[in-house]
This record gives structure tokens, C-alpha cells and sequence, in this order.
């Protein structure tokens, strides 16, 4: 009895795997050999994203139906899918998470539907997706993040929207600087018409670099029209008198820095451009002195880009920044580059930074300043020694000769006592 239920469960699972929704219609195609199995759904009466799509099924086509929402892990059990349209709907929303599971996914297609936002981290459940139809909706922006995941695309529909900028990430990542594209070049296709853009530095440059032979994108329609723009609403993009960019230039405060061990340095440099350039510093190499080779082992791994630094932009146009070295030690010693970058391109400024000891820096002065006072103090100090040497001595000689009378002295004295002594002796006897 149980054996003949387990049979009867695996039956209906196996019919409801092959079998078609009623609403929709299937069909089949060879790869090799394995048979594909393509589901289309159709129904204008269609209000919500079937649930019995057969689990093998490949392509899925979702078209011209009253579906609004498409609902979180909506198509979980379609793990071999890998082509998904959903055109002509009235999808207004789209979960962040409606496409878990859909590892093998390839194409994405959601043109003309009611989208005013697309969830681009949806994107990261989708690995393999490499076309992305977003033609004919509402959306007005498009968010610097959208940038993390849109690497592997190919092909990028945002045709007929409302799209008036393009945030710089964007630009960044299909128009990578020379010598920062991995791998041989991938093209991707962008559709950019028919949307009202502001006709500025940034999609002149969309438009200019797309021309040029060696260009990672190629534009489905180069006819942009400028929709926002003073005095050029309407007008052709390659006809307008746009913004010109200019490359940025750099200008540090000084190209070559020395100071002492344990010093305190500040590095700083300037750059212009338009739109106004993004400042980053880089430690490009090391102290390269013979003596110093044993101290720097651990900065084999450069360059390096470095996270401590301030910046800021006065005006348009212009951007200063300042990295500041504190207690420097010898492997802080060598060569900083302050690199500034915009759309119109790249520029580089170096700046040598040499650290010397103190000894080095402070015993040659100390001599050569101390050489002649050292020998001045001393000889005053052996004529102030002499000097006082005679006058003690001269001192101890007046005291030795007051302490001894001459003899002529003496006998001076003695004489004129005797001649007073008679003197004395005549006045007496005359009053007697």
C-alpha cells in the first residue's frame, strides 16, 4: 500500500515537471543532445508570475501581460534557465532577490515595462548574465553602485528612458585608463538614444571616445539629443557646443623633499582639470641607498596605493591634496606619486622623498661652527689663567716684602731713635 502511494507521488511530481501550465505554451528545441524546453506566457488575463513553469524549462517568456511585481525568489526552481523575458508588462517593481538561483541566466530582457528603479545588486545572483534590456521604461538615474555589478555585461539597453547623467563609476568601467584592462579587450554594447540628457563634459566623452577604432563600447545609436542644456534643448549631441574637457595637471609644492630621522613631513600637490579631478597618492618605490637595502625588505610589494589623505576642492576645476608623514623612518624614504584623474584623462607627479640621520645632518654644522670658538675659549682661558697666576703672585710677593724690612731701612730708623734719645737728654738737664 505504501509502496503504490510512494509511486503515485512520484508520478504526479514527474507529470507536473513535464507537463505545461494551461496558460502558457511550450516547446522544444535540440542543443546537442538534450532537447530545450522553451515556455511562453502570454495571456493578457495573466496577473502574477506562474508557479508550475516545468523545472527543466530554458527559455521563459513572460510578454504582454497584466504582471506588476515580480516577487522574491520567483524563479527559484528554474535553475537551467538561462534566457528570462518579461517585455511589454506593467512590472512597476522587481525585489531585490526575485532572481536567486538563477546561476546559469544569460539574458535579461525588460523592455517596455513601467520601471522607474532597477535593484542592480539583484544582479549578483545572476553570474553568468551578460545581456541586460532595460529599453522603454521610467528610469531617471542611474546610481554609482550599479557600476559593482555590471562588469560581466555585454549588452546594455537604457534606451527611451529618462536618463539626463551618467555617474562617473559608470565611465570608469567602460572606459578604463590604458594599462588597467585585464585580459584582451571586450567590447560592450550600449543603448543610450532617446533619453533627455544633459549635454555635458561627461557624455561628450561617451560620444568621443565611443568613435575612436580602439574603443571598448560601441553605441547602438550615435543620434543623442541633448534634452537639458542652456539654449540647446532638442538639438543633436554632435552638433552642440558642449563643455570641452581638459586634462587634469598637477603641480606638487616641492619635487624633491630631504629631512631629517624623525622629522615630520607634509607632501602636497594641486591639479586642474575639467570636471574637476579626483586626487589618489601611491608609494612607487623605495630608498634605494646601498646602506638602507636591509631596512626596506618588507616594502618588496610596491607600488601601493595609500588610504591616509586629505583633499579638497576650493572651486570647480580645481582639487589640492596633502599626505602627512609623522616620526619619519628610513622606510619612508622614497618616491610618492600624487596621480589626478577625470574623464579627459590621467596625469602623474613624483615626488622624492630622502630621509637622512642626524648625525649626518647635524655634526659637520656642529664642527665647522665650533671649530673656532673651542680654540678662542681656551686661549682666553689660558691668558685668564695666566693673568690670575701673576696677580696671586705679585699679591703673595707684596706680602713677603711688607713682612721684611731693608736693612737701610733699619738702620735709618735706628739712627734717628739715638739722635732723638739725646735730644731728649740736653732738655733735661738745661731745666734741672
Amino acid at each position: 500500500m505504501h509502496l503504490l502511494v510512494l509511486v503515485q507521488i512520484l508520478q504526479s511530481a514527474l507529470w507536473g515537471v513535464q507537463s505545461c501550465p494551461a496558460v502558457c505554451s511550450c516547446s522544444y528545441g535540440t542543443s546537442g543532445n538534450s532537447e530545450l524546453r522553451s515556455v511562453r506566457c502570454s495571456d493578457p488575463g495573466i496577473s502574477a508570475v506562474p508557479v508550475n513553469v516545468p523545472a527543466d524549462t530554458v527559455k521563459l517568456r513572460l510578454e504582454k501581460t497584466l504582471i506588476s511585481k515580480i516577487p522574491r525568489a520567483a524563479f527559484y526552481n528554474l535553475s537551467d534557465l538561462r534566457f528570462l523575458w518579461l517585455n511589454y508588462n506593467s512590472i512597476t517593481s522587481i525585489h531585490p532577490s526575485s532572481f536567486v538561483n538563477l546561476k546559469a541566466l544569460r539574458e535579461l530582457r525588460l523592455d517596455g515595462n513601467l520601471l522607474s528603479s532597477f535593484p542592480w545588486e539583484g544582479l549578483r545572483d545572476m553570474p553568468r548574465l551578460q545581456t541586460l534590456g532595460l529599453h522603454n521604461n521610467r528610469l531617471s538615474s542611474l546610481p554609482a553602485h550599479a557600476s559593482l555589478f555590471l562588469p560581466n555585461i555585454t549588452f546594455l539597453d537604457l534606451s527611451s528612458n529618462r536618463l539626463t547623467v551618467l555617474p562617473g563609476e559608470l565611465l570608469d568601467l567602460w572606459f578604463p585608463p590604458p594599462g588597467q584592462q585585464g585580459g584582451p579587450l571586450q567590447r560592450k554594447i550600449l543603448g543610450l538614444h532617446d533619453n533627455p540628457w544633459l549635454c555635458d563634459c561627461q557624455i561628450s566623452m561617451v560620444m568621443s571616445l565611443s568613435m575612436s577604432l580602439r574603443s571598448p563600447v560601441v553605441l547602438m545609436d550615435q543620434m543623442l539629443v541633448c534634452g537639458r542644456s542652456v539654449d540647446q534643448s532638442g538639438t543633436l549631441l554632435s552638433q552642440s557646443e558642449l563643455s570641452r574637457c581638459m586634462r587634469p595637471s598637477i603641480q606638487p609644492a616641492a619635487t624633491r623633499v630631504i629631512s631629517p630621522l624623525g622629522s615630520n613631513v607634509i607632501l602636497r600637490c594641486e591639479a586642474t582639470g575639467y570636471p574637476t579631478p579626483t586626487l589618489t597618492w601611491i608609494k612607487a618605490s623605495a630608498y634605494t641607498d646601498c646602506c638602507r637595502n636591509n631596512m626596506i625588505e618588507s616594502l618588496d610589494q610596491l607600488p601601493r596605493n595609500l588610504e591616509s589623505f586629505m583633499q579638497e576642492s576650493p572651486r570647480v576645476g580645481v582639487r589640492w591634496s596633502i599626505i602627512i608623514l609623522n616620526g619619519l623612518s628610513y622606510k619612508d624614504a622614497g618616491e610618492y606619486r600624487c596621480q589626478a584623474r577625470n574623464m579627459a584623462g590621467l596625469s602623474e607627479a613624483p615626488i622624492k622623498l630622502k630621509v637622512v640621520g642626524v648625525t649626518r645632518l647635524s655634526r659637520l654644522p656642529k664642527k665647522k661652527y665650533l671649530k673656532t670658538p673651542l680654540k678662542l675659549s681656551t686661549r682666553y682661558k689660558k691668558l685668564n689663567q695666566t693673568a690670575s697666576t701673576t696677580s696671586s703672585a705679585s699679591v703673595k710677593e707684596n706680602q713677603i716684602l711688607q713682612s721684611i724690612t731693608p736693612p737701610w731701612t733699619n738702620k735709618s730708623q735706628t739712627a734717628a731713635n739715638l739722635v732723638s734719645k739725646e735730644l731728649f737728654r740736653d732738655e733735661r738737664r738745661k731745666m734741672n
